[in-house]
């Protein structure tokens, strides 16, 4: 049984960082959380396979490569396709969420503008995946 889960955080606000990472260690303190500033920055932490998180959440507005040609290019990458990514923004429009439903992404979550919710939220989704995540292995 797998005892944590690994996310891997895509967004090039710092603030949302370390607000996500507070909220994930106060949720389960045996969470672990990577981060990456951009699309490339993210592709280039796993390349190579030495990093496989059980959870990317993914920004869509972001410098030099974007969340959603990011998106496209995890879901088409072998050794990371299978992993669940949700989309992490404060987009809200309908043919961008369409769009990366499409293209593989597990949800799409419009960033709460409430701690709360957000923790509430993050709950959910680590619960459910760390169930699944035990359920695989």
């Amino acid at each position: 049984m797998k005892s944590s889960l690994q996310c891997f955080l895509i967004d090039d606000d710092i603030d949302d960082q370390k607000i996500f990472s507070i909220i994930a260690e106060e949720i389960d303190n045996s969470i672990s959380c990577l981060f990456a500033s951009d699309g490339v920055d993210a592709l280039e932490k796993l390349s190579g396979g030495s990093y496989l998180p059980d959870l990317i959440f993914l920004d869509v507005n972001m410098p030099r490569m974007d969340g959603i040609e990011c998106l496209r290019k995890i879901k088409a990458t072998k050794h990371l396709g299978h992993i669940p990514v949700f989309m992490y923004s404060t987009t809200a429009d309908p043919d961008t969420v369409n769009l990366a439903k499409k293209l593989g992404a597990r949800d799409f979550i419009v960033k709460p503008n409430n701690i709360t919710e957000l923790a509430n939220l993050l709950a959910d989704i680590f619960s459910r995946e760390k169930l699944h995540t035990d359920s695989v292995e």
